[in-house]
């Protein structure tokens, strides 16, 4: 067993225009005045860091880690979110998504699809350059029109989707490989990577790629009424980073997983401050700490009712104290007596 790294924060949610989320240097001095000891980097930001130029200059990701580490902290693991998102988006979606590309391929599905999959490379070569072993994505969706089959799916549809989507994503994980990187995919609602058979489904397509990892994010499971504690036991050897972010969900006679077109606060799942929600985090260290993971657990704010400033106060310590560290004994040596083949066998009466 190895003891889980933390608590580190995703700074996507909180950066901003005022100080100090408007810059790498001050959201950092932020952060580490509240105790955190790592940060995940949103690379589509320019206020945290140039992607292309990370990607190119060794000297340059040199001088981004200088900057976090003046503050205490390391980076642990850069995103490519919106990005990654982009790799694959179904016509529907179009206009809705041309937000996360830049004005110069918005409105055009083909080159905004290139840019994407280069911003997504390009994320690799820069966490290698950082020494990061791994890098948070989404997959994007082909097939998420037809997650509730009405009219009924056509046969061979799901498979010419998957197909698909393993073909967009089969080089961009063979750079990852070259590049010594694991390439998480959230699973997410509104991916098509969004449960345990969609997961497998993507994988079967890419050969069982040895990049095609996860980033664990139990507030999308419970969204999804989906069994957060026994996914780990599935998947525990692909899980390579940890989103930790509260959820509940409170069904009621009118809503319920698809909530109803409902703002956020009205919906009967929704995202919440750790600690405010349903999540049983106890037993998700426990499960990671078994297993073996030893990467970090990130802070992923998302709340429908507090304010982004109190749910980072609060994260750190609720992070800290779920940090569990592993024994490197087991509890009842004390009552050993020692062992040989010949008691061995005596104690089978052999």
């Amino acid at each position: 067993m190895k003891t889980i790294k933390g608590p580190a924060i995703f700074l996507a949610q909180f950066m901003g225009d005022e100080a100090p989320y408007n810059s790498l240097d001050s959201i950092c001095a932020w952060v580490a005045s509240l105790g955190y000891k790592g940060v995940q980097i949103p690379t589509w930001d320019g206020r945290c860091i140039d992607l292309k130029k990370a990607a190119r200059s060794k000297k340059y990701c040199d001088e981004i880690k200088g900057v976090v580490e003046s503050h205490g902290l390391v980076i642990t693991e850069l995103s490519t979110h919106l990005q990654g998102q982009l790799v694959a988006v179904h016509p529907a979606y179009d206009i809705m998504f041309d937000g996360f590309a830049p004005p110069e391929v918005q409105g055009n599905p083909k080159a905004r699809t290139k840019w994407a999959v280069q911003q997504v490379k390009w994320a690799a070569s820069a966490s290698k350059n950082l020494g990061l072993g791994a890098s948070a994505t989404f997959s994007g969706a082909l097939l998420w029109h037809t997650v509730y089959p009405w009219p009924q799916r056509p046969s061979g549809l799901v498979q010419t989707g998957f197909k698909e989507l393993a073909k967009r994503w089969k080089p961009i994980l063979d750079h990852y490989d070259a590049c010594g990187v694991d390439c998480c995919y959230e699973i997410h609602p509104g991916e098509d990577l969004h449960d345990g058979h969609t997961y497998e489904m993507f994988l079967e397509h890419t050969n069982n790629h040895p990049r095609a990892c996860l980033l664990y994010d139990p507030s999308h499971y419970v969204l999804q009424q989906l069994d957060y504690l026994q996914f780990i036991d599935f998947y525990h050897e692909r899980i390579k980073m940890f989103h930790v972010k509260d959820a509940e969900f409170n069904p009621s006679g009118k809503s319920g997983v698809y909530g109803g077109y409902q703002d956020w606060i009205n919906r009967a799942g929704r995202f919440r401050s750790l600690g405010d929600g349903h999540i049983d985090f106890a037993a998700i260290f426990s499960k990671l700490s078994q297993y073996g993971y030893d990467g970090w657990a990130v802070l992923e704010w998302e709340c429908c009712i507090k304010s982004p400033e109190q749910g980072a106060e609060e994260g750190a310590p609720f992070i800290e104290d779920h940090i569990i560290e592993v024994t490197s004994k087991t509890f009842d040596d004390f009552a050993g007596g020692g062992s040989s083949e010949k008691i061995n066998r005596k104690i089978l009466g052999l």
